[in-house]
């Protein structure tokens, strides 16, 4: 058999509610909050639906919401697309982010991945995306993906680079063009 639950209200309940009948602006708080009424005064859910015009299951529906939220909870709750989670804020920090290096800020990677660009603006601004939802934010305000040139540049020698060219120079200037023995690619001279 299921477990009866309890409808009773507090003192302070019950004038909470009678007070929202009475001045509360929202029409359906005014209706939920009679429905609660109803129910403390002993009437069943079912008698509360058929009085209210309302199927049995939203009468247990406000009065969970009432449970948990007390008069806010009767309220009609906000319908729509939710609020962006990518504020003015985020943008700001996307854009100050992508104009800066990844070491700059203390990070051993050379290149912004979406994964990690998400990753440091989660720890930076709070607001947590997914990856398909940054790169959708990132096309819209003009970012464009490209793939990294592999340069080594950072990796290599800076004295045995420059000793290497100058003895590239200098092959260069005395290029002689030196021929030994025959072979089936040479004609010799």
């Amino acid at each position: 058999m299921p477990k009866r639950i309890d409808f009773t209200l507090t003192t302070e309940q019950d004038n909470e509610l009678g007070h929202a009948i009475r001045a509360d602006k929202r029409p359906e708080v005014r209706q939920r909050a009679t429905a609660m009424r109803l129910l403390s005064r002993g009437n069943s859910p079912k008698e509360v639906a058929e009085v209210m015009e309302v199927s049995e299951a939203t009468v247990y529906s406000w009065r969970r919401r009432y449970a948990a939220d007390g008069l806010e909870g009767l309220a009609n709750r906000p319908k729509g697309r939710p609020q962006r989670k990518a504020d003015d804020a985020y943008l700001q920090e996307l854009e100050v982010t992508l104009e800066k290096e990844p070491e700059e800020l203390g990070y051993e990677f050379a290149i912004w991945t979406v994964e990690r660009l998400r990753d440091h603006l989660a720890a930076v601004t709070g607001v947590h995306l997914s990856t398909g939802h940054l790169r959708v934010l990132m096309r819209t305000h003009g970012y464009v993906y490209r793939r990294p040139k592999h340069d080594l540049t950072n990796l290599q020698d800076q004295e045995a680079k420059a000793a290497a060219q100058a003895q590239l120079d200098e092959l260069k200037k005395g290029r002689q063009q030196v021929i030994t023995g025959s072979s089936l690619w040479t004609k010799p001279r």
